[in-house]
């Protein structure tokens, strides 16, 4: 089958990595390859002397990427947190990262993402390396269980969840398929908002744990520092409070220095910051009314100084 998918803020998103000169022998990053969406328009807009790499973890994006015929552009398969594995420190004119789950992924049962269609509990975004929810929900004790949705999920149920779903454990019930997961929820779960299926809290913080997605943003914005060349742009779209939280924090703690109070130092003998927020995004109205995915998506730009 044939998934389609058009990334939100697609043409935001490549217009504010890219900047307004095409810049020739730049190298830019397309840190989340999924099925290429932003990685085919960079190469519609960069110079032919210029190249793109792009990285996934997910099997299907990398055979998603031998489709794209063009000598400027290459891909591994590794996390955006090993982008410095791949290239070289201050090589990179741009970093472009759109976090979370793609459509496909998501219209994918047997990826196991949806509680909307019942499919294996896998939730993996690398269906081939580490532990699946199903796996995780069969030996975690109740503890860990309530932490990893009341924190990830930021779910006020969490205890009851996690506890509901250790006494099934327990009774020789295996929570194997998404739709047995998201029917114990939802036993669970009395009151949501209107537009909110009971699950969506808890399916979001077992997929984010299970694939380690928070660690893997804050490792990759760090590593951002040091492959970035000087006016090379950092581009992030996030899709929930945590990552854009994290986010957000990152670019303000790295676009000024705290200096203590009274110490005597004139301006200009003040280290620079390595980081210049350039602006946030939000999709526009028409966008959210075509996918109503992109309701919750914000774009936050940042530069590196430098000259």
């Amino acid at each position: 089958m044939t998934y389609s998918h058009r990334p939100v803020l697609l043409d935001e998103a490549v217009t504010a990595l890219l900047g307004e000169t095409t810049l020739e022998n730049a190298i830019y990053l397309d840190g989340t390859f999924g099925r290429g969406g932003h990685s085919r328009l960079i190469l519609e807009r960069i110079a032919n002397t210029s190249q793109l790499w792009a990285i996934d973890k997910d099997p299907q994006a990398i055979l998603e990427a031998k489709n794209i015929i063009d000598s400027r552009f290459r891909i591994a398969h590794t996390s955006f947190s090993k982008m410095s594995d791949v290239v070289l420190p201050k090589s990179l004119d741009g970093i472009l990262l759109d976090l979370g789950i793609s459509s496909p992924q998501i219209d994918q049962a047997q990826r196991g993402f949806s509680f909307r269609m019942d499919g294996p509990l896998d939730m993996r975004m690398n269906s081939e390396v580490g532990q699946s929810a199903r796996e995780w929900l069969a030996i975690a004790d109740e503890k860990s269980i309530a932490k990893v949705i009341k924190e990830y999920g930021e779910e006020r149920y969490a205890g009851s969840i996690a506890k509901a779903i250790v006494a099934s454990r327990d009774e020789g019930v295996v929570i194997a398929t998404t739709k047995q997961l998201a029917s114990l929820v939802a036993s669970v779960v009395r009151t949501r908002e209107y537009d909110q299926d009971p699950a969506t809290r808890t399916f979001q913080a077992i997929r984010i744990h299970i694939n380690q997605e928070l660690s893997d943003l804050e490792e990759g914005l760090n590593m951002a520092l040091q492959l970035l060349k000087p006016a090379g742009r950092l581009v992030v779209i996030s899709f929930h409070s945590l990552e854009d939280r994290m986010v957000k924090q990152f670019m303000q703690q790295h676009s000024k220095f705290s200096v203590p109070r009274g110490l005597p130092l004139r301006e200009s003998e003040l280290p620079k910051s390595p980081l210049k927020i350039i602006g946030r995004i939000k999709p526009s109205a028409s966008e959210i009314a075509q996918n109503p995915r992109a309701r919750s998506a914000v774009m936050r730009v940042a530069e590196m100084v430098g000259t």
